[in-house]
């Protein structure tokens, strides 16, 4: 898994950025980045969240259990998206999971399919990782997921 040190020297060298048009990859992983390190990022908090202390006190710990637990709420999210046939969201979804799978270096970090809504994605993540799988056998690339009208 990477450290938060090498994450914040490869933003720093802008080879690690946020691929989501709302940033929503980088605001889940600053849940786990300390105060003053969030400049290496390229993160200016909030003019309400601009203090420390108050910053570090919601500080999750950067460890694979934690990083484990986000990922399971956003594969679930994603899911809940692509089934729904959410193109914008399930593609933020999947620049998320994406991340955090490109964090753990566990297999899954240079996947290149977006098929469906990220369907494909969502499913070997869950899989690989025990969370619930909502579509079962499929793949995730079956006609049935397509958008229509």
């Amino acid at each position: 898994m990477k450290t938060l040190e090498q994450l914040a020297e490869l933003a720093e060298k802008k080879e690690f950025e946020s691929r989501c048009i709302d940033g929503r990859d980088f605001n889940r992983l600053c849940r786990f980045i300390p105060y003053n390190m969030l400049s290496r990022f390229g993160i200016s908090p909030s003019e309400e969240w601009d203090n420390e202390e108050k910053w570090n006190s919601t500080l999750i710990p950067f460890t694979r259990e934690n990083i484990l637990n986000q990922l399971k709420e956003d594969v679930d999210f994603g899911f809940e998206k692509a089934l729904d046939k959410r193109g914008i969201s399930s593609s933020l979804m999947y620049n998320v999971v994406m991340m955090w799978n490109w964090i753990l270096e566990e297999g899954l970090e240079n996947w290149d399919d977006y098929a469906m809504y990220g369907l494909p994605l969502f499913k070997a993540t869950a899989l690989k990782y025990g969370f619930d799988n909502p579509i079962g056998d499929d793949t995730g690339k079956e006609s049935i997921y397509r958008y229509s009208e």
